[in-house]
């Protein structure tokens, strides 16, 4: 191969902050910088043998044995920090408290997506603060889920042949608890699972003793208060369960349906006297208590003040009124009013004073009101009665239409309007001071956009119906005089005997007492859970003396009105005070396509099965790169990915294992300990590759540091990942090389030596609450290491860090990548080394030649033929002709050798 002289000009060297502009640093005045290169052959390098013995302990496994990070080490990893007591908040820091709430997922629960999600986030939290020194509170449990769990246990007994009123209350809340403790602990395990550095000695369950007593106090203090009623309004009503349930337990679908148009004549009119309506439930005609046109329809303005007749009712007449509620360009334009099944028509009703009429027995079938009907389901009833419509020419037509149907989260039947008694909280007075929380910026929502659905909801809340039909959960603390048939009059205390005992105060001592079958909504106690949990209502318990109000609840955006704002509500009105300075809402999870994860889809990700192939910090890794509040599309791409970064920073560990001193080289091990980075003249003291790194270090830590404040995590991610993968594997450990093995100066290597452990240890600690799995394991493989690294202190903010050399050091990058952009144009083999001319400033050549022996390794060049000057070389002239490259061939023919 013949020798190559090749130019590089100024479009190979740039500024590594800009792909457009001349690094002024690195360049001359001259208007050329070249550079000569010629190959050779160059010295193999020997490896050190590995420095660092095997950990002995049974818990850690050494880069140095393993060839890659073991996932299985995890729940080793984890049972260990366990059994050391590092979950637990240490008071001997004098720091405030940083406290989270785990919101607590349903007893019932399996491991989802949404749970690695909160998981994850709250686990950086937790672990970086443990860091920075304060004493850290993550206080973890489960919640009971009434109707979830009930309808499980009664699944089992179904399949036994047992139905649950057939075992009778007492009996059946038995087995329920029997589950509990058999199964319960599931999704605790699984949490655990994901690194979950939660205070497990502090475990709640909703319905433990403590957090019952918590429940029985706030309903008692709320109906002092007058914030507790009893009353018969419209609420969700689930046929199948026999219960009411909230807002969130209802889904909406939109589903295929038909619009049915139906007579309804004018009494005293002639046959051609009727009105059409269309409606999509004709069964619910029975309960019709007016027919409503909009006062501005000129069709039916005549008919209005008069009677209409009900279809098979036998001639029931009920109102036609006018409201500018009526849609003039839905349907007909004719609306039928039928309060006790339809939210709207029940606060029309309400206003105009119309009574309420309910053709809904509680299992969905038609009571007595819908005469032959009677006894029919819903859906079966409806059939009939379009048949029978048909049959007496009432029937007008049928058309499709799409319908927006709202079905039960836990059994997916149709959820029904019906009126019913039920328990309420006034809202409005707890509302307003939960608005007024964020207004003075006692409660910050992250991020910020969320406000607004907080406030609008606030300021549009509706009374919360807190009666559940239910068996399991906390039992309404309301009893009934036996033997009275008036239930307005009831007695509330906080338990039986208290309330036979007023109950004999005011009745006579004969009086026997039952107590209200209904338990509390779930979400009721779920918003005592900040407090609840820490002893409340025993204000001088001593966690809740010291851990309340908490720091942060972080949960997803879904949930932000249906738990969140309660928690402010319920918080302020019991304690005084906002129960969390902070609210951190994240996303959904989604598929690569970004479509939500169903069986239906077949696209759901299981977490267990994501760690068991990629390992847990690669999936915490993965999902904490989101940003708060947006939804984040999972692909197995993106696990991939962050699988490799895993195994990087594995093989950094390995590297770094076997250029260090063994460990019996005491006075090594002394001078590497010596070596501080703490103050900037001896950072300047360092060589350019050295102080290039540890400055860049020093930003990081800053930076990173301010994301972890801001609850930026995405950009934490990204700006660790950036740095280990971008600066230090890529760069500097390549540059260390060097010093490490071809110096032959100790004190140069040491120096080496020094920055690569100085750097690493501190990106684990960075890195550390990301993936906490991994750092834990290299850093108990580096020697010395005095303290575990979840414990161990964060790598203080503010170091020396110079600007200059960093953009010096920027420089020989780019000056090394025109070397090998020149290799790659040429075709040079790549494990050739060639000679170069490295023309340039005085000022750049000094500082260049001083790392030429980093240059040469870099760039594969051969060391001792590398030449520096401030001025191009003087080419001869070839016989056919002047060119500098050596050769009178053309350009073309040039590229082709």
């Amino acid at each position: 191969m013949s020798l190559h002289q090749i130019a590089v000009s100024h479009s190979f060297l740039l500024s590594s902050r800009s792909a457009y502009t001349l690094n002024p640093l690195l360049f001359s005045k001259r208007n050329r910088f070249r550079i000569s290169l010629s190959h050779s052959r160059f010295t193999s390098i020997k490896h050190r043998s590995f420095a660092v013995a095997v950990s002995d302990n049974g818990i850690f496994t050494s880069p140095e044995l393993a060839k890659s990070f073991d996932f299985t080490s995890e729940e080793r990893i984890y049972n260990w920090w366990l059994s050391q007591g590092y979950f637990r908040p240490k008071f001997d820091w004098e720091s405030d408290p940083f406290v989270i709430s785990m919101p607590p997922p349903n007893v019932t629960g399996s491991l989802h997506m949404g749970h690695a999600m909160f998981v994850t986030l709250e686990d950086i939290m937790v672990r970086y603060h443990r860091m920075r020194g304060r004493p850290t509170l993550w206080l973890p449990g489960t919640d009971h889920a009434g109707i979830a769990t009930q309808l499980v246990v009664e699944r089992m007994l179904a399949s036994e042949g047992i139905k649950r009123v057939e075992l009778g209350r007492d009996e059946f809340e038995k087995r329920v608890w029997e589950w509990k403790e058999k199964y319960g602990g599931t999704i605790t395990n699984q949490i655990k699972r994901l690194g979950a550095s939660c205070d497990w000695t502090r475990e709640c369950f909703t319905l433990d003793e403590q957090l019952s007593r918590a429940v029985i106090e706030a309903f008692i203090r709320l109906h002092e208060k007058g914030l507790i009623y009893q009353g018969s309004y419209m609420v969700n009503w689930s046929p199948k369960l026999q219960t009411a349930v909230s807002d969130l337990e209802v889904e909406y679908s939109e589903e295929p349906g038909t619009l049915y148009y139906i007579k309804y004549r004018v009494a005293g009119g002639s046959r051609s006297d009727f009105l059409t309506i269309a409606t999509t439930r004709p069964e619910t005609l029975f309960g019709d208590v007016a027919i409503a046109v909009h006062p501005q329809d000129e069709r039916y303005s005549k008919y209005v003040g008069k009677m209409a007749i009900v279809p098979m009712t036998y001639g029931r007449h009920v109102p036609i009124i006018s409201d500018k509620y009526v849609d003039k360009d839905f349907g007909t334009g004719v609306l039928k009013i039928s309060p006790g099944h339809d939210h709207n028509d029940y606060v029309l009703a309400r206003k105009l004073g119309l009574p309420i009429l309910n053709v809904m027995n509680k299992d969905g079938t038609l009571n007595e009101v819908a005469g032959l009907y009677c006894g029919l389901d819903r859906f079966e009833a409806r059939k009939k009665l379009w048949s029978d419509l048909e049959e007496t020419d009432l029937a007008v037509k049928m058309e499709p239409h799409s319908l927006r149907v709202p079905r039960s989260q836990r059994g997916g039947e149709v959820i029904e309007p019906l009126v019913s008694k039920q328990w309420f909280v006034t809202m409005q007075p707890l509302a307003e001071k939960a608005l007024l929380a964020v207004e003075k910026g006692e409660l910050t929502i992250i991020p910020e956009r969320f406000e607004k659905i907080y406030n609008h909801w606030l300021t549009n809340i509706k009374d919360w119906c807190i009666s559940r039909q239910l068996w399991w959960g906390h039992r309404i603390p309301v009893w009934y005089i036996v033997g009275n048939d008036c239930e307005g009059e009831y007695i509330v205390a906080r338990s039986a005997e208290e309330a036979l005992m007023k109950a004999r105060d005011k009745y006579g001592k004969d009086v026997e007492v039952y107590q209200d079958p209904d338990v509390l909504d779930t979400w009721f106690s779920s918003a005592l859970w900040p407090f609840s949990t820490l002893g409340w209502p025993d204000e001088l318990a001593e966690d809740f003396k010291r851990f309340y109000p908490t720091t942060m609840l972080e949960t997803g955006h879904d949930i932000l009105f249906f738990w969140v704002a309660r928690m402010v509500m319920m918080g302020i009105e019991f304690t005084g005070t906002v129960p969390f300075s902070y609210v951190y809402l994240h996303g959904l999870i989604r598929d690569s396509q970004g479509r939500k994860m169903s069986k239906t889809l077949g696209n759901v990700i299981d977490p267990l099965d994501t760690i068991k192939e990629f390992g847990t910090d690669a999936l915490r890794f993965t999902l904490a790169l989101g940003t708060s509040g947006q939804d984040l599309n999972l692909s197995t791409e993106r696990l991939t990915a962050n699988k490799a970064f895993t195994n990087k920073l594995w093989n950094a560990g390995k590297f770094l294992l076997q250029v260090l001193p063994n460990r019996d080289n005491v006075s090594g091990w002394q001078n590497i300990e010596a070596c501080k980075f703490n103050t900037e003249g001896y950072l300047l003291r360092l060589p350019l590759p050295e102080c290039w790194v540890v400055s860049k270090l020093h930003m990081l830590i800053d930076a990173v540091t301010e994301s972890y404040n801001k609850f930026f995590f995405g950009d934490v991610g990204r700006e660790i990942y950036d740095f280990f993968w971008g600066d230090f594997a890529d760069w500097y450990i390549e540059a260390s090389k060097a010093r490490i093995y071809h110096s032959g100066d100790d004190s140069v290597a040491l120096v080496a030596q020094t920055v690569l452990l100085y750097v690493f240890e501190n990106i684990l600690k960075l890195l550390h609450p990301f993936m906490p799995f991994v750092t834990e394991e290299l850093w108990q493989a580096l020697p010395n290491r005095r303290e575990a690294l979840i414990i161990s202190s964060w790598p203080q903010t503010a170091l020396p860090r110079s600007t200059d050399l960093v953009k010096r050091f920027e420089n020989l990058q780019a000056l090394t990548r025109a070397i090998r952009n020149a290799r790659a144009e040429y075709s040079v083999e790549p494990a050739k080394r060639v000679t170069a001319s490295i023309v340039g400033s005085e000022e750049v050549i000094q500082y260049i030649s001083e790392e030429k022996e980093v240059l040469a390794l870099l760039s594969k060049l051969d060391l001792d033929n590398i030449h520096f000057a401030d001025s191009p070389p003087v080419h001869r002239e070839s016989s056919q002709g002047c060119c500098p490259w050596g050769s009178g061939k053309s350009s073309r023919s040039r590229r082709e050798d």
